[in-house]
């Protein structure tokens, strides 16, 4: 599943996209970051005691070539997200907070989004979505 994300500040839109893919192997979800995806995450979800969605960022690679890095922890962040969906207003609401264990808080932001479903028998998926990394490997 691929994620196109724009974000509007004021000297324009930035993109942060995102590709999960679903590790059988190891019963995980591994998130490749990025426009070029060189970071990989394993993401740890699980519903929280108001239905929400709860996802915490685990184990992280910096991937380049034929090389994995695995990165210490003093190299990253640890995202914690909230995502849920308000029937009132047919829109889902997100809050994320990705902190270092050395530095702190590195950044946050809470919002609400909506989302597009396009039917691929109808659409073929642009390129610009497309995974720029399929291959078999990831935080393991």
């Amino acid at each position: 599943m691929t994620f196109v994300r724009g974000f509007t500040f004021p000297d324009g839109v930035h993109c942060f996209d995102a590709t999960l893919v679903f590790d059988q192997a190891r019963q995980i979800i591994v998130d490749y970051l990025g426009t070029h995806q060189h970071l990989a995450a394993e993401l740890h979800l699980r519903v929280d005691d108001e239905g929400a969605l709860s996802i915490r960022s685990g184990r992280q690679l910096f991937l380049e070539g034929p090389v994995d890095i695995r990165l210490p922890g003093i190299l990253t962040g640890t995202a914690r997200v909230r995502e849920s969906f308000d029937d009132r207003t047919g829109r889902f609401g997100i809050e994320v907070r990705v902190a270092n264990p050395v530095l702190g808080p590195l950044f946050a932001y809470r919002g609400s989004f909506t989302t597009e479903y396009v039917r691929l028998d109808e659409h073929p998926v642009p390129a610009r979505v497309k995974p720029r990394r399929e291959e078999s490997r990831g935080t393991g």
